[in-house]
């Protein structure tokens, strides 16, 4: 995938996506411009390893996942 990965300071989202909603239903926020601005970065990650070797990890873990699939459908 090779993409970075975005933690915002806030990490409980989902309780703040029904919170925003629940605002926005009732009027206390306009529309989804006047939260974006509440929105902060608290950390980026950026990949560290090359596409090539994220794809042969990837398949190892596929590979392993798949055999201990089978396994357990004995």
């Amino acid at each position: 995938m090779q993409l970075p990965v975005i933690r915002p300071q806030v990490t409980e989202t989902p309780a703040l996506g029904a919170a925003y909603a629940a605002g926005m239903a009732t009027g206390v926020w306009k529309g989804r411009e006047a939260i974006a601005g509440h929105w902060k970065v608290d950390r980026r990650f950026e990949p560290q390893m090359s596409g090539d070797e994220a794809t042969s990890i990837r398949a190892r873990w596929k590979d392993a996942v798949g055999t201990l699939a089978r396994l357990g459908k004995r």
